[in-house]
């Protein structure tokens, strides 16, 4: 089982050697440690796991825990695999993908990012959305300006992202962990951005207006 950990902890020698050996005692496996946030004295930072079939999320959320100075802001599932970088093969593949462009990455999305799913909406309603996504997606009532994360009612953490040049929003959510943290804002901020730009963008949406 793959899992992520979010972490906050002391930014001083040592403190990431003991969450280490602490997640190492339970029999997680760390594949991964990204650094999203550090200053005033303190780091925030995504861990990627290996853990034995069943392991209960609580059970390594008490473990981290237990340690001096160490918040878990959340422990949820992941398909991203580590050690690789995922939307490059992706946005290799829409640049071939000619009218499955659009469909290709909301369908990627919520891999990229650890979430449960993403749509995509017109001003008519949702165009296309990801096979795990709820029959009535919760769409903004005002897109925002540029890409924004928010925590819905009900604790769905999601991230409203506008296509201007397609008249298009996107929206990309997660039930099961954290909020999403700025630097993954920024993250698929860029990754829409060269989408935008490729030549295959503009036909996969035509395509699906016309369904």
């Amino acid at each position: 089982m793959l899992l992520r950990v979010r972490i906050a902890l002391p930014d001083r020698p040592g403190s990431l050697a003991e969450v280490t050996r602490v997640l190492g005692a339970t029999g997680a496996d760390i594949t991964q440690v990204t650094v999203l946030d550090r200053g005033a004295g303190q780091a925030v930072d995504d861990i990627t796991v290996f853990c034995p079939e069943g392991t209960p999320k609580e059970a390594l959320r008490k473990s981290l825990e237990g340690i001096d100075g160490v918040a878990v802001q959340g422990v949820w599932i992941t398909r991203e695999a580590p050690g690789t970088y995922p939307e490059l093969e992706i946005l290799k593949y829409i640049t071939t993908a000619g009218d499955r462009a659009l469909t290709t990455l909301v369908d990627s999305l919520p891999v990229l990012f650890s979430a449960d799913w993403a749509a995509t909406a017109a001003e008519h309603g949702v165009l296309y959305a990801s096979w795990r996504a709820p029959q009535k997606v919760p769409l903004p009532e005002t897109v925002p300006s540029r890409p924004t994360a928010a925590t819905l009612e009900g604790g769905l953490h999601v991230i409203h992202a506008p296509l201007p040049p397609l008249a298009l929003t996107l929206l990309l959510a997660r039930s099961d962990g954290p909020a999403f943290h700025r630097i993954e804002v920024h993250r698929l901020t860029r990754i829409l951005e060269i989408f935008l730009s490729l030549p295959a963008t503009e036909r996969s949406v035509a395509r699906q207006l016309r369904k």
